[in-house]
Formats: structure tokens, C-alpha cells, sequence
């Protein structure tokens, strides 16, 4: 149903390090750099980051990454926070979505990023 996401960036190569190295610990790599956009998947870009250079509005929204279990979900929870990132909701239970464990960040913008494993 979704082609891919795309989110908008004020600082292109601070936020490409940001994604860089979350979603390489998801197995994702970077498909496509140029010097307005970098896009993520594993087999076609999925995950866009353009850069607008301004700062997104508060309450943007946020993007959700899966992952394939809790080991990935800390593992990116990790390289989030080593690469720019805040925290926003450490890795855990989040039992009131369902049977997931999930953690949250903040991205070098202000995004909420989830990553989110339903095994």
C-alpha cells in the first residue's frame, strides 16, 4: 500500500548519519545519495530524507521502522542515540499497542522515530 515515506530535514548530512546508522542495525542501506535527498530500504527506497532547510513543525508526526526482534530494536535504539539522537521512550514492553517491544528517538530535528518489533 506505501510506496515509501518521506521525511523533511534541515541539515542533510547531520540527519543522513542520524539514519545511516539506525537503519543499517535494521538491515536497511542507503540507495540513493545525492545532495538534496538520501533514501533507505533494502530492496527499493523506501525511507526518504530531503532536505527542506528549516526545521519540521513540532508534532510532525514520526515514522515507524520494523524491526526483527528486540535485539534489533535495542541495536538501533543505540545507534540512534551515539549518532545524534535523543532518546524518547527506552526499549521495552509497549503492551498497550499489542503484543511489541518498541523504543523511541528523537531524530537530529526533533522527529519521533519508532522502532517497533511485533515478535
Amino acid at each position: 500500500m506505501i510506496d515509501h515515506i518521506g521525511y523533511e530535514v534541515s541539515d542533510l548530512g547531520r540527519s543522513a548519519r542520524f539514519y545511516d546508522a539506525v537503519l543499517h542495525a535494521l538491515g536497511a542501506r542507503r540507495l540513493l545519495d545525492s545532495d538534496r535527498a538520501v533514501a533507505y530500504g533494502i530492496n527499493q527506497p523506501q525511507v526518504w530524507i530531503v532536505v527542506r532547510g528549516l526545521a519540521p513543525s513540532p508534532g510532525y508526526g514520526h515514522l515507524a521502522l520494523a524491526a526483527r526482534g528486540k535485539a534489533a530494536v535495542d541495536a538501533a535504539h543505540a545507534a540512534g542515540l551515539a549518532h545524534g539522537g535523543r532518546d524518547d521512550g527506552r526499549p521495552g514492553r509497549r503492551p498497550q499497542y499489542g503484543h511489541c517491544y518498541s523504543a523511541y528517538l528523537r531524530d537530529p530535528d526533533g522527529l519521533r522515530v519508532e522502532v517497533v518489533s511485533r515478535r
